[in-house]
C-alpha cells in the first residue's frame, strides 16, 4: 500500500431518520439542480430579461431528461442484454427477487445517457416555449458543467467509477470496496475537468463584448467536456467486464461522436451557419405567473 495515499472510507449515507437515509449522491444531485436554478435565474434570465415561468418549465424539462436519459442509456449501453429482458426495471426504482419485487432505488445512471436525454428535451422545449435552441444550449451547458461537478463528488462519496491503481501520492485508496492499493480517484480528474469547463464557458459569456455566436459555448462545452472524458477513461477501471477486451471502452467511444458534434457546431458557428443570435427582446415572451 502506498504511504501517501488516501485512506477513503466515506460513508455514503449523509444522514438517517429511522429507515429512511439520505445519501450523499442524492444530496449532491439535488445540490446541483438548485445551484445551477440559481445561476441561470440571476446570471442568465434575469439580466436578458426572460420571465422566471420559462426558467421554471426548463427546469422540469432538464430534471426529466437527465433522469430518463440517464437511466436509459446505462441500461442499454452497459447492461442492454439484462434490462431488455427485464424492462420494467429500466424505469421503476425496483428489482424482481426470489421474494418478489424489491426497492432498490436507482442504481446505474449513465452520463452520456444523460446528455442525449437533455438534447431531446430541450428540442420538445424550444418547440413547446419558441426560445431558439441555440440560445437556450448555448446558457445550459454552463450549469450542466458545473452539475458535472456534483454528480462526480457524489460517485466518490458512493466509492464508485474509480480508477486503475497508481503509485501517485494522490491515490485513494477505497476501503468500503476492500481495495488495499491505492487507485486513481477518477471521479475528482473529471470533477476539476468540469468546474475549469464552467469557469471557461461562465467567463466567456459574461465577459464577451459580443454575444458568443450562436452554438459557440455548445459546442466549446462538447469538445472540453468529453475529451477530457475521453482521455480521463484511460486511467479508469472498465465499468463491465466485457470492456476490458476494447481498445476503447464504452465511455470513451459514446464521448467520441459528442467531440466530433461540437467540433463541427464550432465551424458552422465561425462560418455564420448556425443562424443570427436571438434577440430575446423582440420575442415579447409572456410571463405566465402574473395574474390576469
Amino acid at each position: 500500500m502506498n504511504i501517501a495515499a488516501v485512506l477513503w472510507d466515506m460513508n455514503p449515507v449523509a444522514f438517517s431518520l429511522g429507515s429512511l437515509e439520505l445519501r450523499w449522491y442524492s444530496l449532491l444531485f439535488a445540490l446541483a439542480f438548485v445551484a445551477g436554478y440559481c445561476i441561470l435565474k440571476t446570471v442568465v434570465f434575469d439580466k436578458e430579461k426572460v420571465p422566471v415561468s420559462y426558467l421554471d418549465r426548463l427546469a422540469l424539462y432538464v430534471f426529466l431528461g437527465v433522469l430518463i436519459g440517464a437511466r436509459l442509456g446505462h441500461c442499454l449501453f452497459y447492461e442492454p442484454s439484462y434490462y431488455l429482458s427485464h424492462p420494467i426495471e429500466m424505469l421503476l426504482p425496483i428489482k424482481s427477487t426470489a421474494e418478489g419485487w424489491q426497492f432498490t432505488g436507482y442504481q446505474g445512471l449513465a452520463s452520456h445517457g444523460g446528455a442525449i436525454g437533455i438534447l431531446i428535451a430541450i428540442w420538445l422545449y424550444s418547440r413547446k416555449t419558441k426560445l431558439p435552441v441555440f440560445w437556450v444550449l448555448d446558457r445550459l451547458v454552463i450549469i450542466v458543467a458545473l452539475a458535472g461537478l456534483f454528480i462526480r463528488l457524489g460517485n466518490l462519496m458512493n466509492s464508485e467509477i474509480y480508477g486503475v491503481p497508481t503509485r501517485s501520492d494522490w491515490g485513494f485508496v477505497f476501503l468500503r470496496n476492500g481495495e488495499q492499493v491505492a487507485k486513481h480517484p477518477t471521479q475528482l480528474y473529471e470533477a476539476t475537468a468540469y468546474f475549469l469547463c464552467f469557469l471557461v464557458l461562465l467567463f466567456c459569456y459574461l465577459h464577451a463584448k459580443r454575444k458568443p455566436k450562436n452554438g459557440v459555448l455548445f459546442g466549446m462545452f462538447l469538445v472540453i467536456v468529453f475529451t477530457s472524458r475521453l482521455i480521463i477513461e484511460h486511467w479508469k477501471e472498465v465499468q463491465e467486464s466485457w470492456e476490458a477486451s476494447m481498445a476503447l471502452n464504452m465511455g470513451q467511444i459514446l464521448s467520441l461522436p459528442f467531440i466530433v458534434a461540437g467540433i463541427v457546431i464550432l465551424v458552422l458557428a465561425f462560418m455564420n451557419k448556425t443562424g443570427r443570435v436571438a434577440d430575446i427582446a423582440s420575442l415579447k415572451l409572456e410571463d405566465k405567473t402574473k395574474k390576469k
